[in-house]
């Protein structure tokens, strides 16, 4: 009973637009209240729940992001992909997906990349003739890339939550990533093909090259951290140390973005971003806590195993739980409650816990794209002033073949796991 009261208290607040970190502490504090808990245990789970050396690379990498933000690269970015691109039916669309899956070496999260390139590409896209409700879908959907590639928010989420190596699931997060990448690109092809979307003219070799050079630094970045990870050089969290020195040099003085005034800004905003991220893990371990206390989580694996004890259909079930999760969920929230939870479900059916991570933070990132509470679809509708009706019809196609590539990365583990097998092997 007492667990249905923390429910409808958590979700209540939700449909009322509040934080979702208030959500949990204010349903977490109820439960305790009515149960006669002592209130010590919430400083206690809270701090258990930060309490971790993997999480400390959040800062950084956050600061990292700001800083290249500002630094003028996303503008290199998109010209760099233009150039290639451009010359293509829908190009800018085409631009717009690749420029997000360079972005998201960099920013690490969906929201981040949606924001940062929404800010450019909607407006842009929309004066060169493409319907605006387009534009924001693609940069809706585009923006999931992000968080399957390195430094990857929700994999450094995963690792402080189970010991998963967070080098190892940066690799595994390459080859999906780089599918999703190809799939919004075939999409947003198709799409322009049939609805006339203009093109531009073929950009010379000298431009390109020229467009290239610019956007080094950014592409040098996430080669810098996914090889010092894997190579031993540094662990996750140092890496977020380089990765933020390195974007403070080459934004001061070779993109030249960098100011003393917009610094105070990115400093000020990574420690707002960082710590309302820890206060989200802090409340979510402590809501984990008592979901664990009530045997919530052994309810749910009895619940999906008492369904079918087939891999290919807990697999399923697992996909279908997630996604409706991940549509009314925050994602660093859905993945601290339920993600020990199903773990063991996963791993007991034979899946490797690297590719379960894998697909979960996929699941999630389709979920920041659907309705109702997708937050996604909420940044570029603001953006381009759209209604969310519009955009949500805009997006579906797009959903469709990021569907159609989560169901490839379930039920082929290979997919995940060739690049971690790879540099483990040598």
């Amino acid at each position: 009973m007492m667990v249905v009261l923390l429910f409808v208290i958590f979700l209540g607040l939700m449909l009322l637009g509040i934080p979702i970190a208030f959500c949990l502490g204010i349903a977490s504090l109820v439960y305790l209240l009515v149960e006669g808990i002592p209130l010590a245990v919430i400083p206690l789970r809270m701090y258990s729940g930060i309490d971790s050396f993997v999480l400390l690379c959040i800062p950084g990498f956050v600061l990292a992001g700001n800083l290249m933000n500002v630094g003028n690269i996303t503008e290199n970015i998109i010209r760099f992909s233009n150039a290639l691109l451009g010359h293509v039916r829908g190009g800018l669309g085409l631009a717009n997906v690749g420029g997000s899956m360079i972005f998201g070496g960099i920013s690490g999260t969906a929201v981040g990349d949606a924001a940062s390139f929404g800010s450019v590409m909607i407006p842009g896209m929309a004066k060169a003739g493409y319907d605006k409700p387009f534009a924001a879908a693609v940069t809706a959907a585009s923006s999931t890339i992000a968080p399957m590639l390195p430094p990857s928010v929700p994999m450094i989420i995963v690792g402080s939550l189970s010991g998963i190596s967070v080098g190892s699931m940066f690799l595994a997060g390459v080859v999906p990533g780089v599918m999703l990448c190809i799939a919004m690109m075939i999409t947003v092809y198709l799409i322009a093909l049939k609805r006339g979307y203009p093109r531009e003219p073929r950009a010379s070799l000298r431009r390109v090259l020229k467009e290239g050079r610019s956007a080094f630094w950014a592409l040098l970045m996430t080669v810098i951290i996914l090889y010092g990870i894997i190579g031993g050089f540094f662990t996750p969290t140092e890496a977020s140390i380089v990765a933020s020195l390195y974007a403070l040099v080459v934004g001061c003085l070779v993109y030249k973005g960098i100011t003393w005034h917009n610094l105070r800004m990115v400093l000020s905003e990574t420690v707002l971003t960082s710590a309302s991220l820890m206060l989200l893990v802090g409340f979510a371990n402590l809501f984990g806590w008592i979901l664990t206390s009530e045997q919530i989580p052994q309810m749910i694996a009895d619940l999906i195993l008492g369904i079918s004890d087939n891999p290919l259909v807990v697999i399923l079930i697992i996909n279908l739980l997630l996604l409706l999760i991940g549509a009314f969920m925050e994602t660093i929230a859905a993945l601290l409650i339920l993600f020990p939870a199903l773990l063991g479900v996963a791993t007991g059916v034979g899946m490797d816990p690297i590719h379960f991570a894998i697909v979960m933070v996929l699941n999630l990132m389709i979920g920041l794209t659907t309705p109702p509470v997708g937050v996604c679809l909420f940044v570029v509708a603001g953006i381009g002033k759209l209604s969310m009706v519009t955009v949500v019809k805009a997006i579906a196609p797009f959903i469709l073949c990021n569907l159609v590539v989560l169901l490839l990365v379930s039920y082929v583990p290979a997919l995940s796991l060739w690049l971690p097998s790879l540099f483990a092997g040598g």
